[in-house]
């Protein structure tokens, strides 16, 4: 029952369209009609500048950050019944019934989630592997699939329990579905690393 009622708190939280309402109420705009068309964070700063992007973002990261540590750091659950409530609010977030399920690309939510599962530790290692990627290449969705796969390379490295990878498969395939479109282009380093290697030629 702990279980269910975790994850389902998780899910509801993560199903709430923060950025989509915050755009409503601050910008009176939908900012679906910005960017790539999805309800999140990043379509809320194109919208209205970091006014509204930067506290859209905090609350995407808070709807996955909270339920999981209360979850796991302040009640201890632990082991496989971590999985479902871990992976919840990043699917909330990304399939939300508020939106008719086309919710956002779920960036913000999976930092979120690995706060509450490693604290800060988490979230720092897959920001800089995002970064990273980010700084090489020009399509951001390439960068954050690319920045998990470095987020893994991680885990398997400090030998994270099976519970993690679990976690870290599911949280994967969500972003890949939410990011399918974009991934269909091949990325591209970007136009100074170019230069740079071909100098180097």
């Amino acid at each position: 029952m702990t279980m269910l009622f975790w994850t389902g708190l998780g899910f509801l939280l993560g199903a709430m369209p923060f950025a989509y309402w915050l755009g409503c109420l601050v910008l009176h705009t939908d900012i679906r009609t910005y960017g790539d068309g999805n309800p999140g964070a990043t379509n809320a700063w194109r919208a209205g500048t970091w006014r509204v992007g930067l506290p859209a973002m905090l609350l995407d990261y808070l709807k996955g950050a909270v339920p999981v540590s209360l979850a796991h750091l302040a009640l201890g659950i632990s082991g496989w019944a971590l999985l479902p409530i871990a992976l919840a609010p990043v699917l909330g977030h990304a399939f939300s019934p508020f939106m008719r399920f086309r919710g956002g690309k779920a960036v913000a939510a999976t930092f979120g989630i690995w706060t509450g599962l490693l604290v800060a530790e988490g979230p720092l290692v897959l920001g800089l592997f995002l970064g990273l990627f980010y700084m090489l290449q020009t399509a951001d969705s390439w960068s954050v699939i690319l920045g998990m796969l470095g987020f893994l390379a991680w885990l398997l490295l400090r030998q994270a329990e099976p519970v993690i990878l679990g976690i870290w498969s599911g949280n994967m395939l969500i972003l890949v579905w939410k990011h399918r479109r974009d991934l269909r282009q091949p990325p591209q380093l970007r136009p100074s690393i170019s230069k740079f290697l071909r100098r180097d030629r």
